[in-house]
């Protein structure tokens, strides 16, 4: 579906335990580092939503 790179956080450990995101034509990618082969997509209103509640705190209580 994409052919862009994989990102990740820059405060992402080292120990490859992170979430990375790509761009897709129709969505946005998400997949778990030590886990590739699992990924998620999702649309990119919806992801930017997902982003937007996370600066939030919107979604702590679920921590």
């Amino acid at each position: 579906m994409s052919s862009s790179e994989w990102q990740k956080s820059s405060y992402s450990a080292s120990n490859n335990e992170c979430i990375e995101v790509r761009p897709g034509t129709e969505a946005v990618e998400l997949r778990e580092s030590d886990a590739p082969g699992a990924i998620l997509r999702a649309a990119p209103a919806a992801f930017a939503g997902l982003i937007r509640a996370v600066k939030a705190g919107e979604l702590d209580h679920y921590v």
